[in-house]
């Protein structure tokens, strides 16, 4: 393909040639002129190279998470004996949010050069990659060749691994708090023993152990932690409620100040918090168990503790899809009454929208207390919030404040409700919605569960 370059050099000839029917001494130097034109094309092209010389590959996380921006790099490499300017273009699944116009760059001979760009998977299942496209210019630039490398793979996207992975980090680096995780420890919680320590101020007057205090002449406080081995079960509403998409406004990549809009569905954003909520309870030792439901009971995995269990939910949680149909609350919790008979704390997933939803969760969640520890978490619209705090410029927009601020009290009263009954309960915002269910189980586990 010939570049703008070449016909911008092209143009000479044919001025030439007007020129030489006015003079024509200048006849034979446009003809030389152009047929030069044409050589150094041709000894361009052929000086580009041909497309074996170049090694491709595109590299990824084997599992890519959702709704997030999942690193994907590609690398190419040259064997030509001279630098090449070239513009590479990948081709990710159409529903991922990823860049689609060419990166430019320069290869030095055989040294490799990584092109990185951010993809972020809208929702779970399997897709593919396309193949990779290559353009690159001759030392020149009058000639242009392309080609195209085969590359095509299939991909898993699974909920977000990334957060847990950044657990597991700032774990090891004892900087919980720069996750959103405040009460990871609480000192004095819990019943079993974990060390002795110098007695502060803010220390209960009950921690103190005064055999310890006597030996060492000073105030010694004893520290516990939550008990191990409890037991978790999720429920999880994957109800007809729950496929309404949520607009989030986020960061473009890890390394850019760019700003993107998604939409994900409710029961996306609930599943990437279930799956940070189980690994985290996993490590506690927990034993943690999923119920999946909509009209009818879908899947139930009892509690059980263990890397290899949280496998199992995680394979499980892959494969979930929302169903077009009203989720039966007094039958999943019926359920789950009669099958998990020891005292767990049950952490119910759903949208509270509509006013039957609220009087089956009022008539049939307070029933799991006292055997039980009932948590009730709810994902919040950004969007709802938006239009009850709209300024008030027209009739339109009257109206729709005021839908969405009955929409909110009604959501409010039946929080209350289910307060007063014994019913813990959650209501955030699809963005820290994660963070905030870790936090609450943190706290219910050293608190309550005990």
């Amino acid at each position: 393909m010939l570049t703008p370059r070449f016909f911008a050099l092209s143009f000479l000839c044919p001025a030439l040639f007007l020129v030489g029917a006015f003079f024509p001494a200048f006849t034979p130097i446009a003809l030389v002129y152009g047929i030069g034109i044409i050589i150094l094309a041709w000894l361009d092209r052929r000086s580009a190279g041909k497309a074996d010389q170049f090694t491709v590959t595109r590299e990824h996380d084997e599992k890519l998470s959702l709704g997030v921006q999942n690193k994907i790099t590609v690398t190419i490499t040259s064997r030509a004996n001279h630098a090449l300017e070239f513009s590479m273009r990948d081709e990710p699944p159409t529903l991922f949010t990823a860049p689609r116009h060419p990166q430019p760059g320069t290869l030095a001979p055989r040294l490799p050069i990584s092109l990185v760009y951010y993809a972020r998977p809208p929702r779970r299942g399997d897709f593919a990659f396309g193949n990779i496209n290559l353009r690159w210019t001759g030392p020149l630039r009058l000639y242009t060749r392309q080609a195209v490398f085969p590359a095509s793979r299939s991909v898993k996207v699974y909920p977000n691994l990334h957060e847990i992975k950044k657990y597991d980090l700032l774990v090891r680096r004892d900087q919980l708090v720069e996750m959103g995780l405040r009460n990871v420890r609480l000192r004095g919680e819990g019943t079993t023993f974990e060390s002795l320590r110098d007695y502060t101020t803010d220390d209960p007057y009950r921690s103190i152990n005064w055999k310890a205090t006597a030996r060492r002449g000073k105030p010694i406080s004893t520290d516990y932690e939550p008990e191990r081995s409890q037991r978790v079960v999720i429920a999880l509403d994957v109800g007809r409620m729950m496929r309404s998409p949520i607009r989030i406004t986020s960061p473009a990549s890890d390394d850019e100040d760019t700003i993107e809009q998604f939409d994900m569905t409710k029961v996306d954003f609930v599943i990437n918090s279930v799956l940070l909520f189980s690994y985290v309870a996993t490590l506690k030792g927990d034993q943690v168990g999923l119920l999946v439901f909509a009209d009818q009971v879908q899947q139930f995995i009892a509690p059980q503790a263990g890397r290899a269990h949280f496998q199992q939910l995680l394979e499980a949680m892959y494969a979930l899809e929302s169903q077009p149909v009203e989720a039966d609350y007094s039958r999943a919790l019926n359920y789950l009454h009669a099958h998990s008979k020891k005292r767990s704390l049950v952490v119910l997933f759903t949208d509270i929208s509509g006013a039957r939803a609220s009087d089956m969760l009022l008539a049939h969640l307070p029933r799991l207390a006292p055997r039980h520890v009932p948590l009730l978490v709810t994902i919040r619209d950004p969007a709802l919030d938006e239009q009850a705090k709209q300024s008030l410029e027209e009739s339109s927009s009257v109206y729709r404040r005021a839908v969405a601020e009955q929409l909110l009290d009604e959501r409010r009263l039946l929080l209350d409700n289910l307060a007063q009954r014994n019913v813990f309960t959650l209501d955030v915002d699809a963005q820290h919605l994660s963070m905030a269910v870790v936090n609450r189980y943190l706290q219910l586990k050293a608190k309550v569960l005990v």
